[in-house]
């Protein structure tokens, strides 16, 4: 489908909002889809999405052990 239409990937650190994000996204007729925030830069490429929001989860940044997106994916 994202062949088709422009794609927002929602990366979900473990947050409650990203359900409610991805349906705002829709509700402005753009195609969005949850990922979580374990995925690669590879697959990220793959989608080609237009943006990517992320969703924050219920961690701090600080803390050890915090989930942190693939860094590649930022370039």
């Amino acid at each position: 489908m994202s062949d088709t239409y422009d794609t927002v990937l929602v990366v979900d650190f473990g947050a409650q909002y990203a359900q409610l994000i991805a349906r705002r996204v829709r509700e402005a007729h753009v195609y969005s889809e949850i990922v979580p925030h374990r995925i690669t830069a590879a697959e990220v490429k793959k989608k080609n999405p237009r943006a990517i929001i992320l969703s924050g989860g219920p961690k701090s940044v600080h803390v050890e052990g915090a989930p942190v997106l693939d860094p590649a994916i930022y370039d």
